[in-house]
């Protein structure tokens, strides 16, 4: 039964980042840290932009967590699972298939399109304020295919 549990914990946490991304997103890095996240709003000059730092941070909570439930792989330890989970999912959503930052992944599968299309509406507005689309996975039923 703990097996089917820790899946749970790890499929929840999953769909819990994916909310509190949204939040982060709209009400953070639109707000007090947009100084970081303009980055990812502009022109890319190299590989790297100063909104890789968010990645960098989360994949250190997400390390931290297993790190100090390492021995009892407690629920701790399958919550930051599903945060690394949830950073690779990111990365190949984001990174990979939307932004194309490797120029490897294409898809049309109407799903990801959706992201795709909704994505390109986030990026509409380049600035702080009046943006639209904060999240990743959930697309919203207004998106046309």
């Amino acid at each position: 039964m703990s097996y089917f549990i820790n899946i749970i914990v790890v499929f929840a946490t999953i769909v819990a980042m994916e909310c509190l991304s949204w939040c982060i997103h709209k009400y953070l890095f639109h707000g007090p840290l947009w100084f970081l996240h303009k980055s990812h709003h502009q022109e890319k000059h190299s590989f790297f932009e100063w909104n890789d730092l968010f990645a960098i941070l989360f994949a250190g909570i997400s390390l931290y967590l297993m790190y100090i439930d390492r021995e009892s792989f407690g629920y701790k330890f399958f919550i930051g699972v599903g945060i690394s989970a949830y950073g690779l999912i990111y990365f190949i959503v984001h990174d990979w298939f939307v932004h194309r930052r490797f120029k490897t992944f294409k898809s049309n599968n109407t799903y990801l399109q959706a992201v795709r299309k909704a994505h390109k509406i986030h990026h509409k507005n380049m600035g702080k304020e009046k943006g639209k689309a904060f999240g990743l996975l959930f697309v919203s039923r207004l998106v046309k295919h």
